[in-house]
């Protein structure tokens, strides 16, 4: 059924929520009905009217528009992944019977276009929520792809006059609100404009205040404008359990902000409490510090650096190879790279081996490897699809050869190994009954694919991805361990550890040369070879068109958004969306002859025959 036909009356429900679509154009989103509906009075501003004075002027790369200009967030209408993953979303909500669900994507992807009416459903332009009505080219700044622009984020507020049945706050679903009216304090600016809030209370003379209209905004510092985007639920379908039953909980697709919220790192009143800017916009060091150009004030120790990185270091270098030379930010892609290696390598994650001093030959070696989440939220979390950590395990003899592996991934092919004893960290979302089996099923029986599907997706057969330190999530239906046991802190606490303990036996064959060495590395990787193949397949099984946005490689070699992505992906010089290693230890173990001829060195007597000597 095709996505753009505008003229087809329908009744949208949605929490409660319906709306008549017919000929007259629906103002609200189909999909987003709450918070700023736009068109906006004041239209948001490029981030290239904020370079000006917010970009290019300090040597030690600290200005706002510099580092947020190679985040994915400043990239969030150009990632290819999501290109693809949206073609996806809208052609299942066709089939479901909603058409143009991805708009609730777009409304975090593209939140200039949205609000301009043209990436929501029913907007009355041509290909909204495929993005085809969005304007400008991916390889241009300055317009519908510029992603979460700096007037966006520093107009956001809480509402505190809502419309009835509304609240001041959303935490999901990009439902924010946008100020929109003449700024009231902040100056006399010409032009008037809305508050441009921000961390600072400039109550000094006209010389140490900005050059526009300004407010400071408790929301602005606070961590509730995180969970706008960093939520998301599918208004579609609610969650089913572990009998198929339907919870009454709208599914939810990403809890990062949630998970934040339940762990000690989300209590104010706790000592280990972190804010999310602390690790994704931290406070620059540097002496001076200035917020632009005018260096009207010292902000040394009270700057956040507009890093914005997550894990992701991968796409930013897809992202410069692609549209580097028509952007000119390849220094910012190139930072955004460098703090997701330095969040991943070093503030993320711990890893400990342990094993016995002694191995006999013949024998096995046990060895425990714990890994602990240092991270305010799970590990991984965010976007699950194809998104994963495993261990990879190494066991070499005296000479260094390799006598055991387990999580071996290779650069050639993308494979990763699927050994016996392989520990991979991720959540399967999937699809109740899909194959006829009363479960709920990740993979599809016929063609043994996996099921991405996350708009289909109403239940989850795992989810064992490392709770943060103080989880309280235990028995929550949106956020709680799937197909896992993590256990409480201690019995009766509703807290549940932090860490995971995963034991290998490795045997060691008579002859082996002493010392056997073991070590565990924790390997991070944005999305896996299967879920590239996945967008490829559905997009060549449905025949989605080519890829209609300007600028796109896609549209260059005429390949629809998942084929174009799969072409990103196989090519060698972007190397596979290959792991990063996030952290490392070992250990060894001497080999020893043992005492019985027969090697039972465990000291198991019953194990013994009349023919043992």
């Amino acid at each position: 059924m095709p996505r753009n036909k505008l003229y087809r009356r329908r009744i949208w429900r949605l929490g409660g929520l319906a709306f008549l679509i017919g000929p007259t154009l629906l103002l609200a989103g189909v999909f987003t009905p709450l918070g700023t509906q736009g068109p906006l009075t004041f239209p948001l501003l490029t981030p290239g009217d904020c370079f000006s004075c917010h970009g290019d002027y300090d040597l030690g790369h600290i200005e706002p528009w510099d580092t947020w200009a190679g985040s994915m967030m400043a990239n969030a209408g150009r990632d290819p992944i999501f290109w693809a993953a949206l073609d996806v979303a809208n052609h299942d909500g066709d089939e479901l019977g909603f058409e143009g669900v991805g708009e609730f994507c777009l409304r975090c992807h593209s939140p200039g276009g949205w609000l301009e009416g043209r990436a929501n459903a029913g907007s009355g332009v041509v290909g909204d929520a495929d993005g085809c009505g969005l304007s400008g080219n991916l390889d241009e700044p300055d317009n519908d792809f510029s992603g979460l622009t700096c007037h966006f984020c520093h107009r956001m507020e809480v509402n505190d006059n809502p419309p009835a049945g509304q609240e001041p706050v959303y935490f999901e679903n990009g439902s924010f609100w946008i100020d929109d009216v003449i700024c009231s304090d902040g100056g006399t600016h010409t032009p008037r404009e809305p508050c441009r809030a921000g961390p600072y209370d400039y109550d000094g003379p006209p010389h140490t205040q900005p050059m526009h209209e300004w407010s400071y905004s408790e929301y602005e510092v606070s961590n509730d404008l995180c969970g706008n985007c960093h939520n998301v639920t599918n208004p579609l379908l609610n969650l089913r359990d572990a009998t198929g039953q339907d919870t009454g909980v709208p599914f939810p697709i990403e809890r990062t902000f949630k998970e934040w919220q339940q762990s000690a790192l989300g209590d104010e009143a706790s000592p280990d409490f972190e804010s999310c800017s602390a690790c994704h916009m931290p406070d620059t060091t540097q002496d001076p510090a200035c917020a632009s150009s005018q260096c009207r004030n010292n902000r040394t120790g009270d700057m956040p650096l507009h890093q914005l990185a997550g894990g992701n270091s991968w796409l930013p270098q897809v992202l410069k190879g692609e549209y580097g030379t028509g952007l000119d930010r390849d220094a910012s892609f190139d930072a955004t790279t460098a703090w997701a290696l330095d969040l991943l390598q070093n503030q993320s994650a711990s890893v400990e081996v342990s094993l016995p001093s002694e191995v006999a030959a013949g024998g096995d070696l046990e060895v425990d490897v714990r890994v602990t989440n240092l991270t305010g939220h799970k590990l991984p979390t965010g976007y699950g699809e194809g998104r994963r950590m495993w261990l990879h395990l190494v066991a070499r003899d005296g000479t260094g050869s390799v006598v055991w592996e387990s999580g071996d991934w290779s650069p050639a092919t993308g494979d990763l190994t699927d050994d016996p004893q392989l520990m991979v960290y991720e959540v399967q979302q999937g699809i109740w009954n899909y194959n006829g089996t009363a479960q709920c099923d990740v993979e599809s029986a016929a063609t043994g694919h996996h099921l991405f599907h996350f708009v289909k997706n109403d239940c989850v057969a795992l989810d064992n991805r490392i709770p943060p330190l103080g989880f309280t999530g235990a028995d929550d239906l949106e956020t709680q361990p799937v197909g896992y046991i993590y256990p409480e802190t201690f019995p009766g606490s509703g807290v549940l550890v932090n860490y995971d303990v995963v034991t290998y036996q490795i045997a060691v064959p008579k002859g082996t040369p002493s010392p056997v060495t073991v070590e565990a590395t924790l390997r991070y990787q944005t999305a896996s070879k299967e879920y590239f193949e996945f967008l490829r397949d559905e997009a060549i099984d449905n025949d989605f068109p080519d890829d209609c946005i300007a600028g796109s490689g896609g549209q260059v070699l005429g390949l629809s958004r998942g084929e174009y992505l799969y072409a990103l992906w196989n090519d060698p010089s972007y190397g596979r969306s290959p792991p990063v290693d996030m952290a490392t230890d070992s250990g060894s173990a001497a080999v020893t002859d043992g005492i019985f001829a027969d090697g039972f060195e465990s000291g198991d007597m019953s194990a013994w025959t009349s023919s043992v000597p």
